[in-house]
């Protein structure tokens, strides 16, 4: 019987550049700005992320610049969820609290509100520029470039 091997040493890693946002505005504002202070066009998705089967859903905007081969990708870092309280049975009253628990789909920078992912295959964006105009944004706190391949939940970046 024959034994065949399949090598995967040419494997292709996706490369893009990540920015953090640190900002108190709802999704949709945040977006409507960037697209006016950075000239996108980012629309929300119909689905939002999910992960551990709904455990946890994170909004999610896109835009695929054709012209110039770049995918935006806005993605919220926080999704906070509603609910029941562990409780114990035996009681004499019935106890329906509600707790409110606070997921991140990046855990390492769990102060981070927001993140862009731009994917691009000819590497001609400049994040010092990106930087400089999110800077001017006076409801943008502030905002950085993150390494992504330092990352631990790197994978929950991957749509």
């Amino acid at each position: 019987m024959a034994l065949h091997k399949l090598q995967v040493d040419d494997f292709y890693d996706d490369t893009y550049k990540l920015i953090a946002i640190h900002c108190r505005l709802e999704d949709y504002r945040l977006a409507y700005l960037l697209n006016k202070n950075l000239n996108l066009n980012l629309k929300r998705k119909d689905e939002d992320l999910d992960f551990k089967y709904l455990k946890s859903s994170y909004s999610f905007f896109e835009w695929n610049n054709e012209t110039e081969y770049v995918t935006w990708n806005l993605v919220s870092n926080v999704c906070k969820k509603e609910e029941d309280s562990l409780s114990s049975t035996g009681t004499l009253f019935e106890n329906n609290d509600k707790v409110l628990k606070t997921f991140h789909l990046i855990s390492e920078y769990n102060k981070v509100d927001y993140f862009i992912k731009i994917s691009d295959e000819i590497q001609n964006v400049n994040e010092k520029l990106i930087l400089n105009k999110l800077q001017i944004i006076p409801q943008i706190i502030t905002s950085y470039t993150v390494d992504p391949l330092k990352l631990r939940s790197k994978d929950h970046l991957i749509f």
